[in-house]
């Protein structure tokens, strides 16, 4: 090896990064071990990893992210005065235990798990019973104590795995460190910056691997804002602190041009390169490579961040950067969201006074904590693409009518489906989008092309989302015969 390639060796291995690993990676400890944590012999240390908990374990412990099937505090919150909540956090303690007998085995450390498991478990159980029998004297609302046990029984997941993982690695001879931010029986109240700093206050990065809890009790409260987004900000937050060179995010995935569960695992290409503002631009569509909130003390930083795949390390995924823009114009990602209610506000009498119908529409957004993903208008029209219920529709349009009898409010539902890029400047492709559609005979209910050239929103019927991301997918990106990597770095 030369001496100037020695040189840039022990540079790369001297950057400090701080990496998330998510609750499939994790479910999968052999596959983090090989290809995140010992992939790059050079790169052992100089890394913080923030770990979530195992996979579907946090679904037990709040309620099902995606059919909403009640864990523990659903039980809790909604009928705290049986013991259903018990018997389901003695479940939870069981199935932590059975996940320890997976990755220890017989072996003493197994002892150890478990041990930290029932600590923490009947440690959380002894508090809510104490919690139960305070509000029963009617001088103490069990809501306003909620969140704080939503976020007592998160903090059990991320403590779980962060705990496990620290044990295997020092078994594999490597210097790992707990770092546990979720302030058990700790009783400062320290904001998530104070947590951080006191937590890495004597860390030796450079001969120490610090495998950090996602979750941090602090003064702001996470989930208030966040709600299970909670380590995405912890991440990023210490990304920011720390000042390091680079985060890294591993996904059981890549990010990639679509869905492949919907145009298909081999017609998808990896995204290279991107910038954060193309990240925004999917999370408005619910396909979030980080929260835009989490991302912002990043982008601010110029902190380049970065999206692998845990199950393929070779692949340097996709490197996103504050300033990127695609040397070649293109479409880079076809995206959307197929569940959506399109509420359409007319009246003859807007004209004119529009302003008016807006400042009411943005209070019903308000008030009914309503999720915008676009909007558009005409001389007497006002329409809202959302992502909530038909009953709450009904109450949007229940209380606009109060202010302004005269408007006429419908309901429909569509789905929006979107063509992204860092720079799609592109003559003709908004006509190249529309004719793509119109051969498979899909109608487009509206559609909409800002000035900055990074996105078109096209609204199709529901039931056409599927065949509208397959037909933009096969006419705007396929064509390019992209291999390794769109953009690729």
């Amino acid at each position: 090896m030369s001496e100037e390639a020695a040189q840039q060796q022990q540079s790369a291995s001297q950057r400090l990064s701080v990496e998330k690993i998510g609750g499939t990676s994790m479910s999968e400890y052999a596959a983090v071990r090989d290809n995140i944590i010992k992939y790059d012999p050079d790169r052992l240390y100089n890394r913080i990893f923030v770990v979530s908990a195992y996979g579907g374990v946090t679904n037990l412990l709040l309620e099902h992210k995606k059919t909403g099937e009640p864990g523990v505090f659903e039980l809790f919150a909604n009928d705290d005065s049986d013991w259903a909540w018990g018997d389901a956090l003695t479940r939870v303690s069981q199935h932590l235990c059975e996940i320890n007998a997976k990755l220890f085995e017989d072996t003493p450390l197994l002892q150890q798990a478990d041990q930290f498991v029932r600590e923490r478990v009947e440690g959380v159980r002894s508090c809510l019973l104490d919690l139960q029998r305070l509000c029963s004297y009617g001088h103490f609302r069990l809501d306003e104590h909620l969140l704080t046990v939503r976020e007592l029984l998160a903090s059990l997941g991320e403590a779980h795995s962060a705990y496990n993982m620290t044990q295997l690695l020092q078994l594999e001879g490597i210097n790992a460190r707990f770092v546990d931010l979720t302030g058990w029986r700790d009783e400062r109240e320290l904001t998530l910056v104070e947590r951080i700093q006191d937590a890495f206050r004597d860390v030796q990065t450079d001969s120490e691997l610090s495998i950090v809890t996602g979750y941090a009790h602090c003064t702001e409260g996470l989930m208030r804002t966040f709600d299970r987004g909670y380590s995405e900000i912890t991440f990023a937050t210490i990304a920011c602190e720390m000042d390091v060179d680079e985060a890294i995010i591993h996904k059981e995935y890549h990010l990639s041009s679509a869905d492949p569960k919907v145009v298909g695992d081999g017609k998808v290409v990896p995204i290279g390169r991107t910038n954060y503002d193309v990240a925004d631009q999917l999370s408005n569509l619910g396909m979030e490579a980080i929260h835009p909130k989490a991302a912002r003390g990043m982008r601010q930083r110029d902190i380049p961040l970065r999206v692998k795949n845990t199950f393929e390390p070779e692949h340097t995924g996709t490197l996103i950067t504050r300033d990127y823009t695609s040397e070649t114009p293109r479409v880079e990602i076809i995206a959307g969201q197929p569940h959506l209610l399109a509420i359409q506000i007319f009246d003859q009498d807007m004209v004119g006074d529009r302003s008016r119908y807006e400042e009411r529409l943005q209070d019903m957004i308000k008030r009914f904590k309503l999720r915008v993903l676009g909007r558009d208008s005409n001389a007497n029209t006002l329409t809202a693409y959302v992502d909530c219920s038909l009953k709450t529709a009904k109450k949007v349009a229940d209380n606009f009518s109060e202010r302004i009898p005269s408007a006429q409010i419908t309901s429909k539902k569509v789905a929006v489906v979107s063509a992204i890029g860092s720079d799609m400047e592109v003559t003709g492709l908004l006509a190249k989008t529309v004719k793509s559609l119109a051969d498979r005979e899909i109608n487009v209910l509206a559609i909409h092309q800002g000035m900055r050239q990074v996105d078109i929103q096209i609204i199709v019927e529901e039931d056409k989302y599927v065949e509208s991301v397959k037909a933009l997918h096969g006419a705007l990106i396929e064509p390019h015969n992209h291999e390794y990597a769109i953009c690729a770095a």
